[in-house]
């Protein structure tokens, strides 16, 4: 493994912080990593002494930006420093694009749709829209989504990478949802074979939710598009397969590839 002591571009700079270097060091490294590490070998890589990595770790785990895995010999990044920057501008961004994009979908297919992004092991609703009839069927924004109890969190959970699943796992602790997710799997695969997930709501009766994954540039999916679909039958409404090609369409045009 390569010594990530050299990444910092200035090691003469004026104004030095050598706690905070320690801990970036270790943060930096650990991004770079598809599993998790034992101490001895961040030590190894980092080039610092044992008591310095396990220090700064030791924070880390209590601040929860890296976790100790069950056996208490490996330690990874969990999501905290991906939730802290969904909260910063490119949520925004994301949901500024999005947002127009859903309410023309209402208009179009007289049904309600929300955007949900991954937030320290749920799914969070972060934009709504409701069609223009006179009752609406919604999700409030904020709302917290488990991910493998919803149509939005085993979309999200279908396209995410191994390594994204495992800092998922980390975060909720213990074996209960590995095993969970390891039965889920045969679902999550289907999912990712058709693209997207259309069939009955895993909370509600009578409604079908139709998902698709928004990407980011590193192929994972960072959001997803959910119409919890009814069928009316006091109006005219876009079929299934209608209003799914037309939830895909906003997929595109607002994932980042």
């Amino acid at each position: 493994m390569e010594s990530v002591v050299n990444m910092r571009k200035d090691p003469e700079e004026k104004y030095r912080a050598p706690a905070l270097d320690k801990g970036l060091d270790i943060l930096e490294f650990l991004s770079s990593q598809p599993h998790g590490l034992t101490r001895a070998e961040i030590v190894k890589s980092i080039g610092r002494s044992p008591g310095e990595i396990y220090r700064m770790l030791e924070r880390l785990v209590a601040r929860d930006y890296v976790s100790r895995s069950v056996e208490g010999d490996r330690y990874a990044l969990t999501m905290k420093l991906f939730v802290l920057g969904s909260q910063h501008p490119p949520v925004r961004r994301l949901v500024a694009r999005a947002q127009p994009l859903m309410d023309r979908f209402t208009e179009m297919t007289q049904q309600s749709v929300h955007l949900a992004t991954p937030d320290r092991g749920v799914a969070v609703v972060v934009a709504q829209a409701s069609g223009p009839a006179n009752w609406e069927f919604r999700l409030r924004i904020g709302a917290r989504l488990d991910l493998l109890k919803t149509s939005s969190g085993q979309t999200l959970m279908a396209f995410q990478s191994p390594q994204r699943r495992d800092e998922t796992l980390a975060i909720w602790g213990g074996n209960g949802h590995k095993e969970a997710l390891a039965d889920l799997e045969p679902s999550l695969a289907e999912i990712r074979r058709k693209g997207y997930r259309i069939g009955a709501s895993l909370q509600l009766v009578g409604v079908r939710d139709i998902s698709v994954p928004v990407f980011g540039p590193s192929g994972d999916a960072v959001a997803v598009l959910t119409c919890p679909y009814l069928q009316r039958v006091d109006t005219e409404t876009a079929d299934a397969d209608t209003t799914l090609k037309h939830l895909r369409g906003i997929a595109d045009k607002v994932s980042i590839t």
